[in-house]
């Protein structure tokens, strides 16, 4: 029992702390920044070219999400079950052992036939607001702010006394708790929501051959310490862009990035090689999804005030909506969007550590085969298309700013703001989360816009605006 109880403790500080490279990702996609309708000969903006994608079964998509086994090492099925015993909830009509899993874990089979279970793409790519669960929407809430490798001695000891250290149970447990110990204290951030899908992908790679993704206790390069936080991007955003994360970096075939998903816990490139097999199924999968409409009452005839002024002023760089939808895909230079530059420096930068990313995966199995991925670093920031935008507060890149009417008028913009995290704790008229202004640093739910990468400059092109016109365009969004 008291084994049980360490566990639990464990399994509690691990719990909703485990975010992958889904589709890039996570890493991701990208943000709202609208911007004035430019004159092209001023501007610096940058056409991302389409590349083919590989075609699936929407169906089939879906199941291997919610169900597959692209995770392949984690905790014994026993033993996660004794600690939280059945979630009835079931909220995604799952079957079998996973009809008694919380929707962010996925019981699978380890490689030596071991029931065990680990974090999914869901952990990142799902959440709830206004008590609705939400498929593709960002994970806004999780707490990636402690160190996730702090209690792994006690997990590994319970574990151990459970089953045995020659144990099948301890050995399908094993990459998994490798991983964990990479990424715990190199990928912390500093306000709840906030997300360091990149700085994970960095670790991971930094541990694994660039062929055989095998794995290395000691990583092939120093891995530096910032974490550069970003904001969890809407899945259903990707049928309309030309290349993943919110620099435009992932370019070329996006079934291969989400491969990253089983980074954490893969053994090899032959694992690899049997996710990439399903994952353009999931690809047509995220295709199909649809973002959700705004459930509160719409001012209509202010949205169409709102639609004109949208049209103007926005939509060369976001795209038109409606009958007759267009998206640009371009790519936005910092000095031009000068929003916070850290993550997009983070990925131009000449060094080498940089370099070893871009030779890991250019020239390395992501990069290879039929189907390539290809990482391509301009500068600057994608201007997202806004489908379902009301749904996917906070705004910038970094989730710097809580609503769009702040959004929209860079001065009412707080540079320290806590919010709930309650996810009905909506604000209808500014659209978005509603927030208390701090003056002082007050825990993890506060954030802080002067810390490094954490910034809510730029993006000024609303400022023209007046309140009245700003109200209009909002109310507009909320139709999007």
């Amino acid at each position: 029992m008291l084994y049980r109880k360490t566990i639990f403790l464990s399994f509690v500080f691990f719990s909703a702390l485990f975010l992958f490279s889904c589709s890039g990702d996570d890493n991701s996609f990208v943000e709202i920044e609208e911007k004035v309708n430019p004159p092209s000969d001023v501007w610096e903006i940058i056409p991302i070219p389409k590349s083919a994608q590989r075609t699936g079964d929407v169906a089939k998509g879906k199941e291997y999400l919610l169900s597959g086994d692209y995770m392949s090492s984690g905790i014994p099925l026993e033993a996660f079950l004794a600690v939280y015993g059945s979630n009835t909830e079931n909220i995604l009509g799952r079957s079998e052992d996973n009809t008694n899993i919380p929707h962010n874990y996925t019981a699978v089979l380890a490689k030596n036939g071991t029931k065990v279970v680990a974090p999914n793409c869901l952990s990142c790519h799902s959440g709830s607001i206004n008590n609705e669960f939400i498929i593709g929407l960002g994970n806004h809430s999780m707490d990636l702010t402690f160190n996730r490798a702090a209690l792994e001695p006690i997990l590994t000891r319970g574990i151990t006394q459970i089953y045995g250290e020659n144990s099948a149970e301890f050995e399908a447990y094993q990459q998994f708790r490798k991983s964990i110990i990479a990424i715990g204290s190199k990928t912390i951030t500093a306000t709840l929501g906030a997300n360091s899908a990149n700085k994970i992908a960095e670790v991971l790679v930094a541990h694994r051959d660039k062929n055989t993704l095998v794995w290395s206790d000691t990583p092939y390069i120093d891995i530096e310490e910032d974490v550069i936080p970003s904001d969890v991007p809407a899945l259903w955003l990707l049928k309309k862009k030309n290349a993943a994360f919110y620099t435009a970096l992932s370019r070329g075939d996006f079934v291969k990035s989400f491969i990253g998903a089983g980074m954490l816990t893969l053994n090899d490139v032959e694992k690899a090689k049997e996710i990439d097999e399903k994952m353009p199924d999931v690809l047509a999968y995220f295709e199909s999804l649809e973002a959700p409409k705004y459930p509160f009452s719409i001012d209509n005839t202010l949205a169409n005030q709102g639609k004109a002024l949208f049209n103007n002023s926005c939509a060369s760089c976001h795209g038109n909506y409606g009958d007759q939808p267009s998206y640009p895909n371009v790519l936005v230079a910092l000095n031009i969007v000068k929003t916070d530059p850290e993550l997009s420096n983070r990925n131009t930068r000449e060094s080498d550590y940089n370099r070893y990313f871009y030779e890991w995966f250019n020239t390395g199995y992501f990069g290879s085969g039929p189907n390539p991925l290809r990482l391509k670093a301009e500068g600057g920031y994608i201007a997202s298309p806004l489908d379902g935008i009301w749904a996917t507060a906070p705004y910038l890149h970094n989730g710097s700013v809580p609503t769009l009417m702040d959004l929209l008028d860079s001065k009412s913009r707080p540079a320290l703001w806590s919010r709930t995290f309650n996810n009905a704790d909506y604000d209808t008229k500014k659209v978005g989360w509603n927030y208390t202004v701090e003056t002082t640093k007050k825990g993890n739910k506060t954030y802080d816009t002067s810390l490094k990468g954490y910034g809510n400059e730029g993006h000024t092109f609303g400022d023209s605006l007046t309140d009245e016109e700003r109200l209009a365009v909002v109310e507009y969004l909320k139709t999007l």
